[in-house]
């Protein structure tokens, strides 16, 4: 508390832009990874990813190291424009008081980071299509062959309009809000516990990186299912219209997923996404918390 929202829209970005850069290239691995074997049967289909450490060695390989920094300009305006917002609707609700009510600070965070999600679509859009590209004996999912970040853009607005640039939000509002609830509501309780039981002193670095870590696993748990959708409807081929070629939207992906690839499907790349949220929820709150102190 005590910081203006405005002020907190401001950390709220640069604290989730330093974590991006740091965690991107698991971003880029996690990406691969949800979209191998898309609508196939387990054990169906050649698996040139296969763990985080081998799929990034995979990515190297194909794509040299700047691979694993692929969609890394994109990534920064995604976490700039969400985090900004996110955080910045959540210092409103603490400056209301809404996050001292029973189960406030799960609606505080859901509500902030579905406007956050909202906001920041058309990049997360661009950021996925760019992490996805690579060699042909190396491709996974659906590849839109752009050739910079402003070209997707502008190849996407060309195509279907300012609606296009949007395509995918339905699963990424359910994603950012649950992700959003989780890591707030868990980093704040966890931060606090670790302080009662005098573990580690109030304000301290050590209290602020165990409760990012708790927020982490609680946080990767949670989200993997709609991390995996999300990536999916917005990586999916689309047809002159603008309609999805493989899912017609957030429950149909969910069905598809759980019938053809079980669900574990849901489930997938699970590991790389909690050694990129773990980083970054820590990173992330970490910058955030001691940006407002400063």
């Amino acid at each position: 508390g005590g910081v203006p929202p405005a002020i907190d829209l401001v950390l709220g970005a640069t604290a989730g832009c330093l974590a991006c850069f740091l965690t991107n290239p698991l971003e880029v691995v996690k990406t691969r990874l949800q979209l191998q074997g898309e609508l196939q049967p387990p054990g169906t289909y050649p698996r040139p990813y296969r763990g985080v450490l081998r799929a990034a060695v995979a990515v190297c390989r194909a794509d040299g190291l700047r691979g694993l920094q692929k969609g890394l300009a994109a990534g920064l305006l995604y976490q700039g424009l969400m985090n900004g917002v996110r955080f910045y609707c959540y210092s409103h609700a603490e400056d209301a008081g809404w996050t001292g009510y029973p189960g406030g600070t799960v609606a505080a965070g859901a509500v902030a980071g579905a406007v956050g999600a909202v906001v920041g679509s058309p990049a997360y859009l661009v950021k996925t299509h760019l992490q996805a590209q690579t060699l042909s004996t190396m491709a996974v999912g659906h590849q839109h062959n752009h050739e910079s970040i402003s070209g997707a853009f502008k190849s996407i607005y060309q195509q279907h309009g300012v609606v296009g640039l949007w395509r995918g939000v339905t699963g990424a509002v359910p994603r950012v809000a649950v992700g959003s609830a989780v890591q707030l509501a868990t980093f704040t309780s966890a931060k606090d516990w670790v302080c009662e039981r005098q573990w580690f002193r109030k304000g301290s670095w050590a209290a602020v990186l165990a409760g990012g870590m708790v927020s982490g696993v609680a946080v990767a748990v949670t989200m993997t299912p709609f991390d995996v959708i999300s990536t999916r409807l917005y990586n999916q081929p689309v047809d002159a219209e603008g309609t999805g070629k493989l899912y017609r939207g957030f429950l149909d992906c969910i069905l598809q997923i759980s019938s053809k690839e079980g669900l574990l499907g849901l489930y997938k790349g699970i590991g790389a996404v909690y050694l990129r949220l773990g980083p970054h929820t820590v990173l992330s709150l970490f910058f955030w918390d001691k940006l407002r102190n400063m």
